[in-house]
């Protein structure tokens, strides 16, 4: 059986910042990502934290404003790193691999925010660089995907009221749709946390 790691993708006040977050699919996502993290230590496997950064542009994203930190309520304890990352997923601009390595880690778990975006891009560069890839779907979160087209701008109900917009449910179905048997295998908090 390979080892395994936890890794935590953007679970980060940034996002409570927009007022987007109130139509995320998941507002509770810290209590699945605690679930996870508690059982991942208690068995003695690694939990690796992963935090967006967008320095300088002045943003939720941009450090320097203070967001670009864990939810309140998590925590990385003593020996769990917390990696900050440029790009979409967790491994082109951090020491992700490199640490995975280091500690002879075959499979990782991954969740967070968002679904189709910084999680699903890093289930898959993880499945291309080797890595049996789980992907936990309850324990991810996600907002409505407005049109290309759409104007910027617009309120939170004019977003849902557009039928071009891509709704959570749509994304997450999409997303185990493009990963199961490809990229990864979709698993529950409940599946693996079960003793």
């Amino acid at each position: 059986m390979k080892k395994r790691a936890l890794v935590v993708i953007d679970v980060q006040e940034s996002f409570r910042q927009r007022d987007s977050w109130a139509l995320s699919s998941n507002p509770e996502i810290a209590k699945q990502v605690t679930r996870l993290a508690e059982s991942f230590r208690a068995n003695g496997e690694a939990v690796i934290w992963v935090l967006h950064s967008e320095p300088g542009t002045g943003g939720v994203f941009d450090p320097a404003l203070g967001f670009v930190r864990l939810f309140d309520g998590l925590e990385a304890l003593a020996g769990e790193p917390v990696l900050t990352k440029t790009a979409h997923n967790a491994f082109t601009t951090t020491n992700l691999q490199q640490r995975l390595t280091e500690q002879g880690i075959g499979e990782v778990v991954v969740c967070g925010i968002r679904t189709e975006q910084c999680v699903e891009t890093t289930a898959r560069l993880a499945s291309d660089l080797g890595y049996d890839v789980t992907f936990v779907t309850d324990a991810t979160a996600t907002q409505p995907i407005e049109h290309r087209d759409a104007p910027a701008g617009r309120s939170n109900a004019e977003i849902l009221a557009d039928p071009r917009t891509l709704h959570t449910a749509e994304i997450l179905a999409r997303t185990e749709y493009a990963l199961a048997g490809r990229f990864a295998t979709i698993a529950t908090v409940e599946e693996l946390t079960a003793a």
